[in-house]
C-alpha cells in the first residue's frame, strides 16, 4: 500500500476554485505531501516559466478533461495493432518520465525537479506507469500519474513508434476501470482532439470536483496494493 508522506506546509485546500481562470494559485514546493494534498483538492502543478520553469504554477481546469468508466472508444485500427507491443506496469517509471520530457517535444514543460518529485511519489506508492515495449523489447511508448483512491491523475504520455500511447491509455483503462465502478475517473486535465477520439470528455469544474469526492472514498486498484517499489 502507499505510504503517506508528512503533510505539506501550504493550505492548498482553501484556494478559490470559483476564480474564472485555469490557474488557481502560484508558488508552494512539490514536496509529496503538497502534490497529494493538490490532486485531493482538484489542482495539479505545472511551472508558469518556460517550458516549464519556476514558479510552480497549481491548476484547476473550468472545464476538465476526464475519461470515464465505459467511455473509452478503441479504434478499429488499434485493435490490430495492439498485438505488435507488449506492455507492463511499473517497471521503467523514470525512463517513462524521461520520454515525456524529452526536450525535442513540443509544449514541454516537465523539468529535472518535475521529475524528481514524481520519482519520490512512486518511491511511496502514489505515482505508477504505463509501458509499452515494441517486440525487440525497446521502450517505445508510455504514461504515467498520480493514482489517489479511485483518480487515477494522469499527467503525460509518450510514443516513439505508432499507437504506442493509445496502447498505454487502454491498457491503463482495463487496469484502472477493471471493477467497474462508476465512481472511477481518469483526470487527462486538459481534452485535446487527440483525446476526444479515444473518448475523452469535458466536464464543468463544478462536476470534477463533486465526481473527486466521490472516487475518494474508493481503494486503489488492487494491481497497486502491493509493497511500493
Amino acid at each position: 500500500m502507499p505510504i503517506e508522506p508528512p503533510p505539506t506546509e501550504w493550505n492548498l485546500g482553501d484556494q478559490d476554485l470559483h476564480l474564472p481562470q485555469d490557474l488557481i494559485a502560484v508558488g508552494a514546493d512539490l514536496a509529496p505531501g503538497t502534490l497529494l494534498a493538490a490532486y485531493r483538492s482538484g489542482l495539479f502543478p505545472m511551472g508558469i516559466g518556460d517550458d516549464g520553469r519556476p514558479p510552480i504554477g497549481w491548476w484547476s481546469p473550468l472545464q476538465r478533461g476526464v475519461l470515464l468508466p465505459g467511455e473509452h472508444r478503441v479504434p478499429r485500427s488499434l485493435r490490430r495493432s495492439r498485438h505488435r507491443f507488449r506492455v507492463t506496469t511499473d517497471e521503467a517509471f523514470d525512463e517513462v518520465v524521461a520520454g515525456c520530457a524529452d526536450p525535442s517535444r513540443d509544449g514541454r514543460w516537465i523539468t529535472a525537479d518535475v521529475a524528481d518529485a514524481y520519482a519520490r511519489l512512486f518511491q511511496l506508492g502514489w505515482a505508477h506507469s504505463i509501458e509499452v515495449w515494441d517486440q525487440d523489447d525497446q521502450l517505445v511508448g508510455g504514461l504515467y500519474g498520480v493514482c489517489t483512491g479511485g483518480l487515477f491523475a494522469g499527467e503525460s504520455m509518450f510514443h516513439r513508434a505508432t499507437d504506442a500511447s493509445k496502447v498505454a491509455l487502454w491498457a491503463l483503462v482495463e487496469v484502472f476501470f477493471a471493477d467497474a465502478d462508476a465512481r472511477r475517473l481518469i483526470d487527462v486535465q486538459w481534452q485535446t482532439d487527440h483525446l476526444r477520439t479515444l473518448g475523452v470528455r469535458e466536464i464543468t469544474r463544478r462536476d470534477y470536483l463533486r465526481r473527486l469526492e466521490q472516487a475518494a472514498a474508493l481503494a486503489i486498484p488492487a494491481v497497486w496494493r502491493d509493497e511500493p517499489a
